[in-house]
């Protein structure tokens, strides 16, 4: 019974002190995505995406969505089919509600409207985009 008992204690002291090692070697590592430096970094988020994905639309129909987290209006870009599209962003507190014109060029065929938002770091800036089917 006691050789039992001083496993069992010796196990327990075993494992709290390799988490206490862990925890004291490990909490000052410099590396990841909170490294010196972006430990103020809020990632940009898309949302509310319309018209829906796979949705089908006219030539030069109207796109919109949200971002939330972003700095300011011209840190974004958007593409429809790599060509590069003017957006109107408006601030409408927590967010900015974007919207552009799909490029009248583009007929019968499916594109990615695609959304950039640019910071000053890489692991802050953030990517969406969705389908459409534009008709003729």
């Amino acid at each position: 019974m006691k050789k039992i008992l001083l496993t069992l204690l010796f196990t327990l002291f075993a494992f709290h002190y390799a988490e206490a090692y862990a925890t004291s070697h490990h909490s000052g590592h410099i590396g990841g995505a909170r490294s010196a430096g972006d430990n103020n970094c809020t990632k940009p988020r898309m949302e509310k995406f319309l018209p829906p994905n796979m949705a089908t639309v006219a030539p030069g129909a109207e796109f919109s969505f949200a971002v939330f987290n972003m700095d300011k209006s011209d840190q974004i870009v958007v593409t429809v089919k790599k060509l590069p599209v003017e957006v109107i962003t408006e601030f409408k507190a927590p967010f900015y509600w974007v919207t552009g014109k799909l490029p009248d060029s583009l007929r019968n065929t499916v594109a990615r409207i695609n959304a950039k938002i640019n910071k000053k770091t890489n692991s802050c800036e953030a990517e969406n985009g969705w389908l459409v089917k534009i008709s003729e």
